[in-house]
């Protein structure tokens, strides 16, 4: 196959203030869990855009977030996959005569027909800039591993004494779903550095929040080991997100010292399967909820998704509304990391209202401790509690698909022998005990979320 790309000359020394290594920060080991210490919240353009985002697109979702969001503490704004490539479509990937953007050292850099403010080798600055000056961060993706262009024209690593690409790649354990690079071997000489380049390149940008793909599946220890140790080089405080698929249990301890977050699912969908499928694997990862490495439900596919998506057809989101609310009540009390996949500026009342609930989102922030009571016959019930205020938190859904349930909590499931009071949480109707349980009737699919005040 034959690729087409444009290879810029790195001027952005020129526009860009370089990091010289004298002047670099460099960040203690475990550093990088103070960076999120509450599970990062934002916008990201895949559910809507796929790999086509442009710059507009981005900024309109930028105002939105600063106008509507930003005062609940929404904040980072994320260009996902493929933003390198000119000429890339809706529902898939070209892969047939992709036209790629990148430098003399195999960086990739923004497509300037999609993004106008990179021309003359500015790259993201001028885009990152934007979103800085309205308050919020800015975040993009990539593929781990090194652009076979790169490779196949044995360009330079930047930092080196002479090695180049084609010195540092294996086609061992390639993506499978997009072929754009190749896997970096991470004991050669040169596979540091050329991580290295890459995050002096988003620091000089501006970059808050690196979204990385393909990393899990199977689990990339020794390029995860190159991608911390290049962030905590650089000198710019940049959240690192591993993505996506199920991230193995058995990773756990690694990727909680490397990672702010992780993925434990493929691609999260507008349908119950999806939904029904992460509050399964979810159950294995509570113990592993802490300051500064959280694990990822994914994104929030709510609104008007796939604009020119991956999945389906331009439409505001097929879940229902008691699954919508379902699936922010899990998000928020398991703490995931929320990332709304929707274009905001077409968010209708309803879809505004599930993002800007105060006690909702305090929950989220504040709370510590989440447990999950029991997972039997389509009933969950997930617990937290916040430290500030004393407040017990308590999720519960049918997921079952056909029956509706009467369930059950007492008190004493909640490590407490009375409360005050009993408030659902998105209606804010208060609930009545009968011999010191809680009880709910739940169709399919459908969920409470309350939060009991003044506890003994």
């Amino acid at each position: 196959m034959k690729i087409k790309s444009k290879i810029i000359l790195a001027i952005s020394a020129v526009v860009l203030v370089s990091c010289s290594a004298s002047k670099t920060k460099t960040f203690k080991e475990n550093e990088f869990k103070e960076w999120a210490k509450t599970p990062p919240m934002g916008w990201n353009s895949w559910d809507c855009y796929g790999p086509t985002v442009e710059e507009h697109e981005v900024k309109a979702n930028a105002d939105y977030m600063a106008k509507e969001l930003k005062s609940f503490g929404w904040e980072y704004v994320v260009v996902d996959i493929r933003w390198f490539v000119e000429n890339d479509k809706a529902g898939g990937y070209n892969q047939t005569d992709p036209r790629y953007v990148i430098d003399q050292y195999g960086r990739y850099l923004p497509a300037v027909n999609r993004f106008p403010s990179a021309k003359e080798g500015q790259g993201f600055k001028p885009l990152a800039d934007y979103i800085h000056d309205k308050g919020l961060k800015f975040g993009i993706h990539i593929m781990r591993g090194i652009p076979k262009k790169a490779v196949e024209d044995k360009l330079p690593i930047k930092g080196t004494n002479g090695i180049t690409a084609d010195q540092i790649f294996s086609t061992q354990l390639q993506c499978e779903w997009l072929k754009d690079n190749y896997t970096i071997v991470a004991d050669k000489p040169g596979a540091q550095e050329y991580y290295d380049s890459l995050f002096e390149l988003y620091a000089q940008w501006g970059v808050d929040f690196i979204k990385i793909d393909d990393l899990s599946r199977p689990y990339h220890e020794g390029e995860i080991n190159l991608i911390r140790k290049a962030i905590d080089k650089c000198g710019r405080k940049i959240v690192l997100s591993t993505s996506p698929g199920e991230t193995p249990v058995e990773a756990a301890a690694h990727v909680s010292n490397h990672a702010n977050m992780w993925r434990m699912v493929d691609d999260v969908w507008d349908t119950w399967p999806h939904i029904a499928h992460l509050m399964e694997v979810s159950q294995k990862w509570y113990p592993y909820i802490a300051p500064g490495t959280w694990p990822d439900c994914d994104m929030i596919p709510l609104g008007r998704i796939s604009v020119r998506g991956e999945r389906g057809e331009d439409r505001m989101t097929r879940l229902t509304k008691d699954e919508q609310y379902t699936l922010m009540t899990f998000f928020s009390i398991f703490k995931s990391p929320l990332f709304f996949g929707g274009d905001l500026p077409s968010n209708d009342a309803f879809t505004l209202s599930l993002l800007t609930n105060k006690e909702v989102l305090k929950m989220h922030s504040e709370s510590t401790s989440v447990t999950e009571l029991f997972h039997k016959d389509g009933n969950i019930a997930v617990t937290s509690k916040n430290p500030k205020d004393g407040s017990i938190y308590l999720a519960v859904i049918n997921s079952s698909d056909a029956v509706s349930e009467n369930i059950s909590v007492s008190l004493s499931d909640l490590g407490i022998t009375s409360t005050k009071s009993v408030s659902n949480m998105w209606t804010k109707e208060n609930v009545t005990l009968t011999e010191n349980k809680i009880n709910i009737s739940l169709k399919p699919h459908s969920s409470v979320l309350y939060q009991l005040k003044g506890n003994k």
